[in-house]
């Protein structure tokens, strides 16, 4: 899970807590995906990692970018002036329905009479929830996201030639492996629609790290189902780029309260939210850089540094750890730094490191 090119990077880092990124590793995964996706549009979905340098890397292999504010609209345009944008993204503001972009997925009927009166050209998908049933989702989006078949009878008779109808945007679960990916595209490709976004949504096993979403098996599937003409887009985030990023931190203290063994690292879930908001162990290994007192091969809780029972990265799991230890954590490159509540104690901030192209 830790290679040794991640494992000499993070020893040579000399300052913890860090994000280490693997560029190589990215560039290569991406790749492999384009290629899988063949006669499929590409579009990363920047909420779940904005960092530049993943970015730059990104760009070389995907058709477009998918925002879901005007901040990220902003940052991605002055990264890539002319690369196409897909601005989705529930209760838009005004502002935000005038910027430019490739795509504009709408929410709603009300969305969509505000984009009119904006006065201004854009090419438009209907975000759609359809009720079709998800089974093995690790989250469901429902409620505020998109629109019913009510919803899109009232957007029909809306649009004209300044606001043009491009087809159907439809993300409706997150954590589904391929064949499940396939059959909800199976149902939502049962139309006449020139333009159908099938979002993302593909699995990342934290549980099992070296377990990857079948991209070939989905390839195929899509191209099988795809009628002449059509285009079909998705929209990858967490899929893309979890597997590049660690963060890196050191062991601060152990201890054992009653009869439970407890790690203490630098930083904590104010830099690494993610196994706090999928609630799962955060994948790692501990690189033996320590002398001090230590726990041996027993159930430890790795713990961060905020003033709250909440701040755990994992739970119960079988380990070594010595104060000093530097102890790397997989799998942290979405959903991870940028959805984190930085400021909480106002510790300081991780340092960020590069492995390059």
């Amino acid at each position: 899970m830790i290679g040794p090119r991640i494992e000499e990077a993070a020893r040579r880092l000399g300052e913890a807590p860090a994000y280490l990124y693997d560029l190589p590793a990215l560039d290569e995964h991406a790749a492999s995906v384009r290629a899988a996706l063949d006669g499929v549009e590409l579009y990363y979905a920047v909420k779940a990692n904005p960092d530049p340098e993943l970015l730059r890397v990104l760009a070389g292999h995907v058709d477009g970018f998918e925002v879901s504010s005007g901040g990220e609209h902003a940052h991605v345009a002055a990264l890539f002036p002319g690369k196409p944008l897909a601005l989705g993204g529930p209760g838009k503001t005004d502002a935000e329905l005038r910027l430019p972009c490739h795509r504009l997925h709408v929410e709603s009927p009300n969305e969509l009479r505000r984009l009119l009166a904006t006065g201004r050209e854009a090419d438009v998908l209907l975000r759609v929830n359809p009720d079709l049933p998800v089974e093995g989702a690790a989250l469901t989006m429902s409620g505020p996201f998109g629109m019913d078949e009510a919803g899109v009878a009232e957007c029909l008779p809306l649009f004209g030639r300044r606001v043009r109808l491009r087809g159907l945007h439809s993300h409706l679960a997150s954590g589904l492996d391929a064949p499940a990916l396939l059959a909800l595209a199976r149902r939502l490709l049962d139309g006449e629609h020139a333009e159908v976004n099938l979002g993302g949504g593909m699995a990342v096993s934290y549980a099992a790290p070296r377990e990857r979403f079948d991209w070939a098996e989905y390839g195929r599937g899509l191209a099988a189902l795809n009628r002449g003409g059509r285009t079909l887009r998705v929209e990858p985030g967490r899929s893309l780029t979890a597997y590049c990023g660690y963060y890196v931190t050191r062991v601060v203290d152990v201890k054992r309260v009653r009869g439970k063994a407890y790690a203490v690292l630098l930083g904590g879930t104010h830099h690494l939210r993610t196994p706090v908001t999928k609630g799962h162990d955060q994948p790692f290994g501990v690189l033996p850089t320590g002398s001090g007192p230590g726990l041996d091969g027993e159930p430890v809780t790795l713990v961060g540094q905020l003033c709250t029972p909440k701040d755990v990265f994992a739970r119960d799991v079988v380990t070594s750890a010595r104060v000093g230890d530097t102890v790397v954590f997989a799998m942290a490159g979405a959903y991870a730094w940028n959805i984190s509540h930085h400021d909480f104690l106002m510790h300081a901030k991780p340092a960020f490191h590069y492995l390059r192209l």
